[in-house]
């Protein structure tokens, strides 16, 4: 994958240069610094611990992170990141071993990332939310040696490590907290360093979302690929060396600490928020003079559906970027979007498994609403139908991507692996049309599709009509089974006002809404009225819940 990079190497020197002057990256660079990132690029070896080597060299005093009201500057994290790499050889660890982090977003994330690369190891990912058969599961498939952990969090994971001998308790580490019988993160860390571990040669496992079935653990190292990856999407949205980022997506997953990591590559300071939650947000932005920001468009719903009023009420002209991600984002909630913020909004599409593969760019989304835009420099992209022959223009079919940034593959699961890739392409599963001025629209997922008389009905589209009334605050599509039809189409809806009750009538006008706006197949025959739909944190609603639903249900 990086040889084909390297192919192109005008393109990519075109791109470089012109990442390099606007994101202002050589700021406060010195020789040491320079040789030092040129040398980690030339060798493969370009990941967040040697970010944080850099930029201690070059921006020692310069905000790293801003957490609790305080600012702690990258030498600070790059001294913390050697001693607890010295503070985990103590207890054993050795290269190739693995850290499970069960955290909250927080800096002692990217200190146990940066001390398991300068080890040789690996950094796993695991939701914080996870029960306790949850994390025994991945504790064990990733064969984690060592477990870090919030310290209100010990009751599930002392449970999840119990059939686990290999995790004893000096390597049950409690972060923010002292808890009987086991380890302090402060206590782990040496006084002194130990100039042996300073490399950078691990990898991240950040285990999938699991919307269906098992989660999978897609591995990543950091290398070039990673940077060239890094430096297209740079090159289409503009980040910089004085940006401030807003982090509020979980850091155990690619959005969070994908885009925390590239602030943070080219300078910039991360602020880090524990959840989100709307008006918090805002009040962060205009305290902290935010300048970009990622989000999950589960989070842009909660946020329209704010009084207009408490959103002009804050200080948001700072925002320059508003990156969306890691579900699709409904044509309708685009257009608020946009309307609230400004030419803010840029959508991107990747995965885990994939990197980033495509960026919308304001200009983008208000010419088509809800594209997820055109691929990134070195991006390769298929449309496939179900025998592997690429479709037409305006066809929908499997969405295959090939660039420098595609993981080495699933954790311990080489047919997961196979399944996914086509010609060094690889898909997890959505679906896509391209329009003829090279723009692709995400219309759903392979296992989501609805047929219907004979119909495939992709729920995006009827999502789309129905998200665009206006008491609609989201909805989903769901195909139940129909013996006459084969399957039926559900509508799954929250109102924008709880004062709007789920009625009869309700679901009536909005069938009327439909019909007008659909062929007879698309219009959904039943309809639920929720308060939310029910999500993972990264905010792919979890359509398996709705088709399980046991509750009330209209039909019109």
């Amino acid at each position: 994958m990086v040889m084909d990079a390297l192919r192109d190497v005008t393109g990519w020197a075109r791109v470089l240069a012109r990442v390099v002057v606007r994101s202002e990256i050589v700021g406060g660079a010195n020789p040491e610094a320079t040789t030092l990132a040129a040398r980690s690029l030339a060798t493969g070896r370009a990941g967040l611990s040697t970010v944080f080597r850099v930029r201690a060299i070059s921006d020692a005093r310069r905000p790293a992170f801003v957490w609790r009201g305080r600012s702690i500057d990258f030498a600070t994290v790059d001294d913390r990141i050697d001693r607890l790499a010295a503070g985990l050889r103590r207890r054993g660890l050795e290269r190739r071993d693995a850290a499970a982090l069960v955290l909250r977003n927080r800096p002692e994330f990217f200190e146990i990332e940066g001390a398991m690369a300068r080890l040789g190891g690996s950094a796993v990912s695991v939701s914080w939310r996870s029960t306790a058969a949850e994390l025994k599961y991945l504790l064990g498939h990733s064969g984690a040696k060592v477990v870090f952990f919030e310290h209100d969090l010990a009751d599930v994971v002392a449970e999840a490590v119990r059939e686990l001998p290999a995790i004893t308790c000096d390597r049950l580490i409690a972060v923010d907290g002292a808890v009987p019988g086991m380890a302090c993160y402060d206590d782990v860390l040496e006084a002194t360093k130990n100039a042996a571990l300073d490399v950078e040669d691990g990898a991240v496992v950040i285990y999938t979302s699991g919307t269906t079935g098992r989660p999978k653990g897609a591995v990543r190292r950091f290398g070039l690929g990673q940077v060239l990856g890094f430096a297209a999407f740079m090159d289409r949205v503009p980040l910089r060396r004085s940006d401030r980022h807003l982090c509020v997506c979980p850091l155990y997953h690619s959005t969070g600490l994908g885009f925390a990591g590239m602030s943070l590559m080219v300078g910039g300071a991360v602020v880090l928020e524990p959840e989100f939650e709307p008006v918090k947000f805002l009040r962060a932005i205009e305290r902290e003079r935010i300048t970009t920001t990622a989000l999950v468009p589960t989070m842009l719903h909660r946020m329209m559906a704010l009084d207009p009023a408490v959103i002009r009420g804050h200080a948001t002209e700072s925002l320059r970027v508003m990156l969306c991600g890691g579900a699709q984002l409904p044509a309708p909630l685009a257009r608020r979007s946009l309307e609230a913020f400004g030419d803010v909004l840029y959508n991107f599409y990747g995965a885990t498994e994939t990197g980033l593969v495509t960026v919308a760019t304001p200009d983008d989304l208000r010419a088509l609403p809800g594209t997820i835009g055109r691929p990134l420099h070195g991006v390769s992209i298929r449309l496939l139908d179900g025998d592997g022959s690429i479709v037409a223009p305006g066809e929908v079919g499997e969405l295959y991507a090939h660039s420098s940034m595609l993981v080495e593959g699933y954790h311990a699961d080489e047919d997961a692996t196979k399944s996914s890739m086509r010609d060094g392409h690889f898909s997890v599963g959505d679906l896509a049309t391209v329009d003829a001025a090279g723009r692709y629209m995400i219309v759903g997922r392979r296992r989501d599709m609805v047929i219907t008389g004979g119909v495939n009905v992709y729920p995006a589209e009827v999502e789309a009509i129905i998200d665009a009334h206006p008491v609609v605050a989201q909805s989903a599509i769901v195909g139940v089974p129909d013996d006459e039809w084969g399957e039926r189409l559900r509508a799954f809806v929250v109102l924008r006002e709880s004062s709007h009750a789920g009625t009869h009538a309700v679901a009536q006008e909005l069938r009327h809404w439909c019909r007008e706006r659909a062929s007879g197949a698309k219009v959904p025959r039943e309809w639920v009225f929720v308060e939310a739909l029910p999500s993972n944190p990264t905010g792919k609603v979890l359509k398996r819940e709705l088709r399980d639903w046991q509750g009330e249900v209209i039909a019109v």
